[in-house]
């Protein structure tokens, strides 16, 4: 294991135990007082991305237009595995920018859409099986804005065409490859320029409301939940999965639990590796004035105000998650400091 992995290991196997410390929460009108372990808050560990995924959710709204929107995938060939293992964040940056270059080029065309479309592209590195599989996971905007400041607006049921996309990818992430590493073995190349590479487009969101969850079902998801996992014991791990290439049927998997964490361990990130990213409108740079525009071209309201941690709790366990077990009527609040051991 390398550095990143035995500090994910242990995060998450230290999450919420005495080893990471406590806290102690008191009734503001009983007095009753209990103890919570803290959390990891590792971003691979599975228990500890519910609320950092709602936080990040409620942020994005402001993000939002009145516009149909697209869910592109973009993948590359499983001979490439090997390099992307061996040069994980390189590789991984190539990804992104191979993806995103091939989008905001063809929106750019005005044989297809003439605009600037808003991207929101998200790294996963595996299947539903575990194995290792990397891809990008891409929200655009369908429509954008014209180098007139007009908006443009896509097909309802048509963004850019498949064919064209998997093409365009295939030869402009080839072409980085071989500029990022000019030694590469040519055979390789010529096995990836002779697939097809995988590229899909689902239809479109109804609604700008529904875009939001279903990005929460990518941005802040890890290899495996605990929802996912069947049974353990005896040296095996029983999970269930989709399986795609047969009809989405659920299947169940043993595995034995080496097997199981190394498949796990395949998809730790490089520290400070960014695998959510914007592009187009929703680039950083003069961001809030492009969006600003977007919203009077596309009659989009106002953004609401991002809601206090206490509220978004609220939203995510109910109006009374915090309150007192003991007295029923008083809710807690934590007495600091923190302390280490309990």
């Amino acid at each position: 294991m390398n550095y990143n992995q035995r500090k994910a290991v242990q995060d998450i196997i230290n999450c919420r135990t005495a080893t990471l410390g406590a806290h102690i929460d008191t009734c503001d009108n009983c007095g009753y007082m209990r103890i919570s372990y803290n959390s990891c808050r590792n971003r691979h560990c599975p228990k500890c991305q519910t609320f950092a995924k709602e936080k990040w959710i409620d942020k994005q709204r402001k993000n939002l237009l009145n516009t149909p929107y697209f869910h592109v995938v973009f993948t590359v060939p499983s001979e490439l595995n090997p390099v992307f293992r061996y040069r994980q964040s390189t590789m991984y940056a190539l990804l992104f920018q191979a993806a995103s270059e091939t989008v905001l080029e063809l929106c750019a065309d005005r044989k297809y859409l003439g605009a600037m479309p808003g991207i929101t592209a998200i790294l996963h590195t595996w299947g539903q099986n575990l194995q290792f599989h990397p891809h990008i996971h891409m929200i655009v905007t369908g429509g954008g804005l014209t180098p007139d400041q007009k908006w443009q607006v896509s097909s309802k049921h048509f963004f850019l065409p498949v064919r064209v996309l998997s093409a365009k990818f295939r030869g402009k992430f080839l072409a980085l490859l071989k500029a990022r590493f000019p030694t590469i073995d040519k055979s390789l190349l010529d096995i990836c320029y002779q697939k097809k590479w995988v590229v899909y487009c689902k239809p479109p969101f109804d609604n700008a409301g529904k875009v939001i969850s279903y990005l929460g079902r990518y941005t802040h998801r890890v290899a495996i939940s605990n929802d996912h996992i069947l049974s353990m014991g005896n040296g095996k791990v029983t999970f269930r999965w989709r399986d795609y290439a047969h009809g989405n049927q659920m299947k169940r998997m043993t595995l034995d639990a080496e097997e199981f964490i190394r498949r796990f361990l395949l998809h730790i990130l490089p520290a400070g590796f960014r695998k959510i990213r914007h592009y187009g409108l929703f680039a950083a740079r003069s961001k809030e004035k492009r969006l600003a525009l977007c919203r009077r071209l596309t009659d989009t309201p106002q953004p609401s105000q991002e809601l206090p941690p206490m509220a978004l709790l609220e939203r995510m366990l109910g109006k009374d998650f915090n309150l007192c077990p003991c007295c029923r009527l008083g809710h807690f609040s934590r007495e600091p400091p923190y302390f280490s051991e309990c």
